[in-house]
């Protein structure tokens, strides 16, 4: 199940295109179906609303749906990063110039306004924004000129606004002003049951736009993508999806193909013991031409993995060697054979070191 949205815009302050297009906030949980309820519901009213949820999560497109559902949908949606505008800048480009350039408050007249990351905003600009909310009126950078908007404000947020209140470095009236109306978006791993009609309808879109063919992920390759936490949430899943349609060109996607860090969870859940190590989590590497001398390749790949130990460890050779699961005297005789210590260290070799 999805929603028809608007293009996203990909800069601040740009006037958002309103052709339709397939959305990637879909779903089927519970989770979802809550959302696009509240998306239904904001829709019939004109109050300002704050947005929150992890980055990635798809805060902007539930703005855009909202907006795209409103009385409001024939004005314009301007998108304002606010992290991305250097604080002395920010307030020109909210409320404009004195001596000529408008601001986006006079730029989305009849309109929605999109603030992301409201809580990046500076104080000195929290408090105007305040005011201009009370009053309905905003005055340019620098004063001298104030005019009246008609302009609904949508805010988002990943941050921990009442942790940034409690510092004085968000204000605690323009909190409460948008306490009001608040939307939490889940983030993916708090919805993995979505993680398959979100993975179709993403390969879906991306052999569209390539002319590709590639299918849609299933088997113990869809057990991977469910069984790792997505930190970048839908963003992350959409990216993804994108880089592997655009390589594989046709064709099923298969375990190979996957990041490491996604499929590295799933490939501990099959492991046949605690400890055990998947054959995926080994290096990839392709055989040159000419071919290669394996014993150095191998002896090198092991040299790399006591380092890593000996590091870990902070060069305990005990706990070292319970790490790769062998003997303490087996990993002291790799050490001296290879010259990673020389017999001038024996006290130390034969000490608990």
């Amino acid at each position: 199940m999805g929603v028809e949205l608007p293009s996203p815009a990909t800069t601040h302050g740009r006037v958002m295109a309103m052709e339709p297009m397939k959305s990637s906030f879909v779903g089927e949980s519970p989770a979802i179906q809550d959302i696009l309820n509240q998306i239904d519901q904001y829709s019939l009213t004109d109050q300002h609303l704050l947005i929150r949820g992890e980055s990635g999560t798809g805060k902007e497109l539930v703005a855009q749906a909202i907006h795209a559902g409103s009385s409001r949908r024939n004005g314009a949606m301007i998108s304002v990063s606010c992290g991305a505008i250097p604080g002395d800048l920010l307030e020109a480009e909210l409320f404009g110039l004195y001596k000529g350039g408008q601001g986006r408050f006079e730029i989305a007249q009849g309109g929605t306004l999109y603030l992301d990351e409201i809580n990046e905003m500076p104080l000195h600009v929290q408090a105007k924004l305040l005011r201009a909310l009370q009053t309905r009126q905003a005055e340019v950078a620098g004063g001298g000129r104030s005019y009246e908007f008609n302009v609904r404000v949508i805010a988002a947020t990943s941050a921990d606004l009442e942790g940034a209140v409690s510092r004085r470095e968000f204000r605690e009236d323009l909190y409460h002003r948008f306490s009001g109306a608040v939307m939490r978006i889940p983030a993916l791993r708090a919805r993995k049951s979505d993680i398959p009609v979100l993975t179709k309808a993403f390969v879906q879109r991306f052999n569209a736009l390539t002319g590709h063919s590639v299918s849609t992920p299933d088997g113990k390759v869809m057990d991977a993508l469910m069984a790792y936490d997505w930190p970048g949430n839908v963003r992350e899943l959409e990216n993804l999806m994108e880089r592997l349609v655009i390589m594989k060109n046709n064709g099923g996607i298969e375990l190979e193909d996957l990041p490491t860090k996604v499929f590295r969870k799933y490939a501990e859940d099959q492991s046949p013991g605690a400890g055990a190590v998947s054959e995926w989590d080994f290096p990839r590497m392709m055989l040159p031409q000419n071919g290669l001398d394996l014993k150095v390749i191998v002896s090198a790949f092991e040299n790399h993995l006591i380092d890593q130990a000996l590091t870990r460890t902070h060069g305990n050779k005990n706990k070292a060697s319970e790490l790769l699961q062998m003997n303490r005297t087996t990993l002291v005789e790799k050490l001296r054979r290879r010259g990673m210590i020389t017999p001038l260290k024996k006290k130390e070799i034969e000490g608990t070191s």
